[in-house]
């Protein structure tokens, strides 16, 4: 079983930042995007701060994000990468199974990846981490490199969006036709 504990504040940032931009989103009408947490039963509290210190996963989760944008069913992923070189033992399979079956429902999966040195956000399609993950179970490799990724799929700089990604997702849609 998986515990929790220091650890857990990983990617807050990068979720706060998709919390504000889904926000706004909503406030322009432009997607319903909710953050599913993660169940997660406490073990150690520490009551003079009111913090959860050490918890067990009750149950794999399945993706960060999921909601609909302009009437499309979206699920997504978001994930930091503090090298060139992502590792796919990152995402996990119940995940891509998770993403498949989304796909399968009409729906549009993707992973939303933060190069923290490169203070870059990239949306990856669900087709394009497939053709990774699937090179990896072929016996390729365990990862991918940044130099690998369709720069088409960049997130733009945008101002009051903090993290514009219904823009890739756009286009995301129109490379499926």
């Amino acid at each position: 079983m998986a515990t929790w504990n220091s650890r857990g504040l990983r990617g807050s940032t990068l979720e706060d930042l998709i919390n504000r931009t889904n926000e706004k989103y909503r406030e322009g009408g432009l997607a319903l995007i909710q953050k599913i947490p993660t169940p997660i039963t406490p073990i150690k509290i520490d009551k003079e701060r009111h913090q959860i210190t050490l918890a067990y996963f009750e149950q794999k989760s399945t993706v960060d994000y999921i909601g609909v944008a302009q009437g499309i069913p979206v699920c997504f992923d978001a994930k930091e990468c503090a090298s060139d070189t992502f590792a796919l033992q990152n995402i996990h399979e119940h995940q891509v199974k998770f993403m498949e079956a989304f796909e399968k429902q009409d729906g549009v999966a993707f992973f939303l990846i933060y190069y923290t040195a490169r203070n870059i956000f990239y949306y990856l399609p669900y087709e394009m981490l497939r053709f990774f993950w699937d090179r990896a179970a072929q016996g390729g490799r365990k990862s991918f490199r940044y130099e690998e990724l369709n720069p088409a799929y960049l997130l733009p700089q945008k101002g009051g969006i903090l993290v514009p990604y219904l823009d890739i997702l756009k286009k995301d849609l129109e490379d499926r036709t």
